[in-house]
């Protein structure tokens, strides 16, 4: 499990991103290649949002471009293996700080500061899933995304 409880220890949560990545990999008969872990490191530098094109460019240097379809390639990869999720109102990515449970994901996005928190816990939408089912609807993916403010950047507002 992964537990990144100080966004501002990167390092961190790099090493325990990774860690607990090949752990689940090996896990899974499923390969974490040398660009994969690369991919995921740098969607860990931050607890923001990274956009693929970010990714192009960071991953990219004058000797070698990593083409766009790779990166795609690799961020689905990552998708599917539940180590990342995809911010669909900033078409961008954030690291997954629990990979190896099935979970309902809540991510609380700053529009201050940038910083995503995602909150854990199948109690964020019981009754809203009891009516989904009743209109016989199938869910395969759920993702609530709430826009606000953080706890620093409200601090920094306040006298």
């Amino acid at each position: 499990m992964h537990d990144c409880d100080n966004p501002q220890n990167h390092q961190r949560c790099i090493h325990q991103a990774l860690e607990t990545a090949q752990h689940l990999c090996t896990q899974r008969s499923v390969k974490l290649t040398r660009l994969r872990r690369m991919v995921l490191t740098q969607i860990w530098q931050t607890h923001e949002a990274v956009k693929a094109y970010d990714l192009i460019r960071d991953l990219s240097s004058r000797e070698h471009m990593v083409k766009p379809p790779t990166v795609y390639r690799t961020l689905d990869f990552l998708l599917e293996q539940g180590l990342i999720h995809r911010i669909e109102s900033l078409n961008a990515y954030v690291g997954c700080p629990w990979p190896d449970t099935h979970h309902q994901c809540c991510l609380l996005i700053c529009r201050t500061c940038g910083q995503i928190q995602e909150l854990k816990g199948h109690w964020i939408n019981s009754a809203l899933q009891q009516k989904i089912h009743q209109q016989g609807f199938v869910i395969q993916q759920q993702i609530f995304e709430i826009q606000g403010i953080c706890r620093a950047c409200v601090g920094v507002a306040e006298p």
